[in-house]
Formats: C-alpha cells, structure tokens, sequence
C-alpha cells in the first residue's frame, strides 16, 4: 500500500479556518466507465438533506428537461395578446383611451425589481428563485401592488406548468415588454429554477435573519453587504435620502446602490433612464396603499383613494409619468432632464417630487399621451447634481445619441435581469445571446481524445510530494517531507469560492493563479505551491488544464493521506485573468472575531448543508499544521496530522479548550495540558447545537465521517462544472473526462 509509505505533513488544508464547503449534484461515477465504484455509504447512514428552500434533485431535473423544450417565442406571443387587453381586476395604464391600454411598463417594473435586489456582496437576491412570490421580498414597499402583476400573469404561468418558471416568467415579461414598446433587447436566458421557499431572501430583510448578518441601524443610510440603502426598498429613497430632496446628497447614493450589483456609471444611468422611458408612478392620494400581504394576505394592498385602482392607484406615492408618451420607447427622458428646469412640489401623494418649473402643472393621472404634464424624482434629478461631475456628461451623452443610449440600455438590461445566473453555460432557450465580459466566460475544453491521462498526471504528482524542493520547504514529521496538506489546501482554496447564490466561484478557471484571489492572506504562499506544480503542467503541455492539475493534486493528495478512492472529472479549462474574484473574498478569517453566525451564513452562501460543512471541517483539520509565520496561529489539530481520520472531532468534543494568545492580537485555542490547537470555526462547530449534533456522531463513527468527507469533496470540485441551468458535466461522466485517481492503492 502505496499510501503507508508517505508520512504527509505541511500547510494545513484550511489557513486561517477558513471553511471548507460543498455544492452541486453528487459526483458518483457512472456505471459502464470501466472503473470500479467508490465505496459505499454505510448502511446506517443518515439521510443527507438537500439546501433549505431549494427544489428537490427530482423537482430540478424535471424542469430542467421542461425548458429544454420550451417554445419561448410562442411565450413572447402570448405575453403581447396578454399586454393589449386591460383586466378589469386590475386596468392598465391609459386603459379608457382608445388603443391606450398597455400593461408592458406594469411588467418592467415586475422584472426590474425581481432583479434589482440582487449584490456582489453574497450574490443574494436576484429573480433566479422567483422569490418575490414570498415574504419578505412580497411586501416590500418598493414591491407595492406586484401581487397584481404576479396574479395577471397567471394564465400564462398555468398554460406551460413546469416548463416555464416563474423568475423565467417575471424577466421574460420585462424584456417582452421592453421590445413590444420599441425598446432595445440584447435577449433572454432561460433556466432560472423556482425556490420553494424564501429562504434565500431572508438576509434581504427586513427579517432576524437579515438583522444578525447585516444590520441597518438606520433604515436609509444602510452599508454594503446589503444591496440598498434601505431595507424594503430595491436601491435607495427616490425622494432623496431620508425623504430629504437634495439632487446633490441623491447622487453618491445612487452610485453607490447601483455599485452594489457592479453596475458602473454608464450602466447605473442608462438604466435609469431605460426604465423611466415607460409608465409612471402612482401616489393618487396621501392615504396610501393599505397593508402589505404579510399583514392581510387575502386583500394585500387594496388602495385607500377611491377604488384603489385605475385612477385611484397608490403604489410608490410619487404621482406621473415621466415622458409624454410612456409606451413608447425613445431618449426624451434625457432630452426632458436637460433641457427643462426642474422645481420640487409635494405631489398628490404628499411625496416630494419634480415638476417643469414656472407651469404649476401637475403630472395628470392618466391623461392623454402627449397632453399630460411630465415628473421626475428627486433620484432622477441628481443625475444633473453628481458632485463628481460623471452623471451629467452621461445624460448629455443619451439625450443627443439615442443609439448610445439604446446599445448602453440593451447590455445593461440583460446584465441586470441575467447576472444572478452565473455562467453563460447556464443559459438555455434559443433566446440567448453570447457570452458577456461580466459572465467571465472561459475558454471550451479540449475534445476528450486530446485530455491527458489523468492516471499518469497522478502518479507524477505523487511522486513529487515527498521530494524538498527549494521553491517551498516542506514540512517533516518524523524526518520526512511532504507537500500533501499543502495541495489539499491548494485545491480548497480553488474551488471553495464557489457561490450556490449567484453561481460565481469555484477552481474552473484556476483564476487562483491570478489577483486579487492570488493576493489575499487566506491564500499565503500557494503561489509557490503552484510553482511545485509547474515541471508537471510543462510536461503534460496544453491538454493539462492548472484547473485540472489542482484539483487532481488536492484528490491524490487526500488518497495518500487515506481517503477512499475520490473520483476526478477531467475538462476544467483556464481563464486569462482574475476577473470575478473581486466579490468572492472569505467572511471567515480564524480569528476569534469570527462570529458563529457569519460562519454559519458563509456556508450556506457557498451551498453547504451542515453536514457537509462538518464533514469538509474535519477531513481539512485532521492534516498539516498552522504556520505562524504564515497565517499568525500556531499548532496542529490532531496527534496524527498526516492520516486522514476522525480523531479532529474526537479531540474537539472531549479536550477542554481554553484561549491562546497567538501572534499580534489574534486569538485561537489550546486543549488544557496538550499541544493541541483549534480555531474560531472549530469552536462553532463545538458549541453550536447543528454542528455539534453532526460533530457528535462523527467522533463516534469514523466509517460514516470517512464517507461524507469524500463525497462532499468530490461534490465541491466539481461544483462549477454547469450543463445548463441544471445539469452538470460530471454527472453523465464520460469515461475519457473520468480517473479514479487510486493512487494511493496501485
């Protein structure tokens, strides 16, 4: 046995404690791949449940064939036919005019602010998950009467079932909408799969879940990581901050709310002005709304002015349109900007808005195209009023260049309404438009014939970890070196930025090798553990990926250690730089700062169950040791840190462990009267009831802990490989893509 040879011993497979984590299908082999199969669960293995608000695999796969053969175009038909014919439920717009009635704004609204709630921050929100259908997201403010557009759209949702989902049903309206009225369209990715649940938008707010993570001691002056500077709203107060109008003090808020989804300046304005193109806002009387549906679900927001609908609607309580002919795309939303001048009033619903100065004129409620008086907001303004001068040469910019404007408009829409579904790969439907910057397509993988054989890319690279090699020095337990933990580490820090939230993250693309991931203290010194690596990428030349070779040096690695045998998917492909990194840094640092419900919430980000996050805990802890020179903490974890075993969690529920005062003002843990060290997450595990139910069976169940690390490994390495909006290319495995990787048993 190969693997008793090897004493393995370095850099531990978790600087920092940085968690280890899992998502995506499970990597199994496929059968008739003429290698044998990986061990099998144990009998008495607990049933491993699937993320919190997420579809069962069985309800994924179902509509992911679905959509496959969906007809979007006969979609878009309907959705016209639907748009042109006023529902007395709920009239559209301009309804009592003669060819007036258009619902197509009602739905640019339903799509912007399904989408708008997404950020960088955690890759939340989004319309992927079509959950403004619950609360909170149902009853914010800024979502006031979408239960009505929601309702419309039924008939449509119920004519095509499972195929069509509603977040795909939401932005397909929007973007229908948008072309019906003339407007630019880039096109329209499919494969947005429906939560069961809210869970996913809880950290929205306003909502306990929201409040521990992120809180907002103000309401309106809220900070990243939330994506608006007020909860219940999708951006920012268009009244001014703090109901305050001041152009001037708007324009660094609307900056930076729009930052929080990487938008840029040209992208922040031309949807601005994209939106503002269609419809008007409604504030008929100062009486408001009425409750929202999670205070009266049956008669949500029923209006208090008059019949709370048509002329009556209350919806955001500013009161117009802000072009003279709010169906019809055009750029006079920028020409009206510049060329008038603009006084504040308080509308009929007792909001501050802006009306053309000198007139008197209120923006009319519904009246004829062309002859009613136009509004902006105190939002809208500021876009004149940016203290660094960039709005204002934009706005110029689209009022005399309406192409600029339309193709500005086109990509930033799509950017918009598609950035929460991660990849271009996860696309669907005949809708779909090439991959854009901001998706950080990768180069296609080699045709299988051309992959090298991942057996022999194994076996050089276990050759090489117990060689001492000037590029890095290794660690020695009982005299001898080896680089194990270190590629182990290697591999996790790839593939462990991967975000079940917006998709973004993992080690295809190995854009570990570049900043600003390269860069952060988390990843100290891979930079020379990848020039370790660098004899056997030259030998295997091209055909071998640095996304591949990492992977598959953390996999041998972890076999030599005592493993079971792991499956590899070959294919991984490299990108050219970094970008896309920049959002994915860790939360979770080691430190004693680190609080149980950041790192509980980290996981969940990254897809983790809390089984799998144990199970990755242990299995990373039980190897190597933490370097002071290199990370600050000091020790090792386990008394046999080069096996793999399940002694990390024998120790961590029976030693008593006490503060340690590492270096600078860092704080870890020592067991009472032994050299043994833990860190902040490991504490979490201990003490918090979730974790420690799982830590608990795991110390006394080596044979179950050994089987659920391996199978949450395989299943993180594997996450980013996308097949669509639902598969994944390492689950129908071709046996020229697939190494057992048995290394430590040839």
């Amino acid at each position: 046995m190969r693997a008793n040879m090897l004493r393995v011993s370095s850099v531990v497979g978790v600087v920092a404690g940085i968690v280890w984590g899992v998502s995506a299908g499970c990597p199994a082999m496929a059968p008739g791949n003429n290698m044998a199969q990986g061990e099998a669960v144990p009998h008495n293995h607990p049933a491993v449940p699937g993320l919190p608000g997420r579809p069962t695999h069985a309800q994924t796969a179902r509509y992911g064939a679905a959509v496959a053969d969906l007809d979007l175009r006969a979609v878009q038909r309907d959705l016209i036919d639907f748009f042109k014919v006023s529902q007395p439920i709920w009239p559209a717009d301009w309804a009592d005019l003669p060819g007036g009635a258009n619902y197509g704004p009602f739905f640019v609204r339903l799509a912007w602010h399904c989408s708008g709630s997404y950020r960088t921050s955690d890759g939340r929100g989004g319309c992927s998950g079509g959950r403004q259908r619950f609360d909170p997201e149902r009853s914010w403010e800024d979502n006031t009467n979408l239960d009505k557009a929601r309702g419309l759209l039924w008939p449509i949702k119920e004519k095509y079932g499972a195929a069509l989902s509603w977040g795909d049903l939401f932005i397909l309206a929007g973007t229908t909408a948008i072309e019906h009225m003339g407007g630019p369209s880039l096109g329209f990715c499919a494969g947005r799969v429906d939560d069961v649940d809210a869970t996913w938008s809880l950290p929205l707010g306003p909502s306990p879940e929201q409040e521990a993570i992120a809180p907002c001691p103000v309401n309106g002056e809220c900070k990243a990581p939330l994506g608006s500077t007020t909860v219940g709203l999708i951006y920012l107060n268009p009244e001014g901050p703090m109901g305050v109008p001041d152009p001037a003090a708007t324009a660094p808020t609307v900056r930076d709310a729009f930052a929080r989804m990487a938008m840029n300046d040209s992208e922040t304005v031309a949807l601005i002005g994209g939106g503002h193109a269609f419809g008007k806002s409604h504030g008929a009387c100062p009486a408001g709304a009425g409750p929202p549906p999670k205070v009266d679900p049956v008669n949500p927001w029923p209006g208090k002015c008059g019949t709370g609908k048509g002329l009556d609607t209350y919806t955001s309580g500013f009161e117009g349109a802000w072009t003279k002919d709010p169906t019809t795309w055009d750029n006079s939303y920028f020409k009206l900007l510049t060329t008038e001048k603009w006084e504040v009033w308080v509308g009929p619903g007792d909001k501050h808005q802006w009306r053309v100065a000198g007139t008197g004129k209120n923006s009319s409620r519904n009246g004829a195209a062309g002859k009613e008086g136009v509004m902006m907001l105190t939002s809208d303004i500021s876009l004149l009023h940016d203290p660094e001068r960039v709005f204002q040469g934009i706005v110029e910019d689209y009022a005399k260049d309406s192409a600029k404007f339309e193709a500005m408009f086109a990509h930033s829409w799509y950017k918009l309404t598609t950035r929460d579904m991660g990849p271009a790969t996860r696309c669907t439907g005949d809708l779909k438009p090439p991959a854009q910057p901001w998706q950080y397509p990768l180069p296609p993988p080699p045709p299988p014939g051309r992959l090298p054989n991942f057996m022999e890319v194994a076996a050089t690279i276990e050759a090489i970890l117990s060689v001492a090699n000037p590029v890095l020095p290794p660690d020695y337990y009982d005299g001898v070196p080896n680089y194990g933990p270190l590629f182990v580490r290697l591999a996790w820090q790839c593939a462990s930025t991967f975000r079940a939230t917006d998709y973004l993250g993992g080690c295809n693309g190995a854009r570990i090798r570049f900043g600003p991931a390269g860069t952060w203290p988390l990843n100290v010194e891979l930079d020379r553990a990848l020039r370790l690596l660098e004899p056997i990428k030259e030998k295997f030349g091209e055909d071998l990926s640095w996304a591949d070779l990492i992977v598959l040096a953390g996999n041998t690695a972890l076999e030599v250690a005592g493993s079971r045998k792991l499956t590899f998917c070959g294919g991984r492909t490299d990108a050219a730089n970094g970008e896309g990194s920049q959002y994915l840094k860790s939360r979770v640092t080691g430190n004693s700062s680190d609080e149980v419900v950041i790192f509980k919430d980290t996981m969940m980000v990254m897809g983790l169950t809390h089984r799998e996050t144990v199970a990755l805990m242990g299995g990373g802890h039980s190897l190597g040791m933490m370097h002071p020179a290199r990370t600050g903490f000091t020790g090792s974890w386990t008394t046999t840190p080069t096996k793999l075993n399940n002694e990390y969690f024998t120790n961590l529920m029976d030693e008593r462990w006490e503060e340690h005062k590492a270096a600078g003002s860092l704080i870890q843990y020592k067991a009472e009267g032994k050299d043994l060290y833990i860190l902040k997450p490991d504490l979490s595990v201990r003490v918090d009831p979730e974790l420690q139910a799982v830590a608990v069976e795991y110390a006394s169940d080596s044979a179950t802990f050994m089987a659920d690390f391996a199978s949450a490994w395989e299943k993180i390495m594997t996450a980013d490989r996308f097949d669509g909006p639902t598969g994944n290319l390492c689950d129908g495995r071709n046996p020229s893509t697939v190494s057992e990787n048995s290394v430590a048993d040839a």
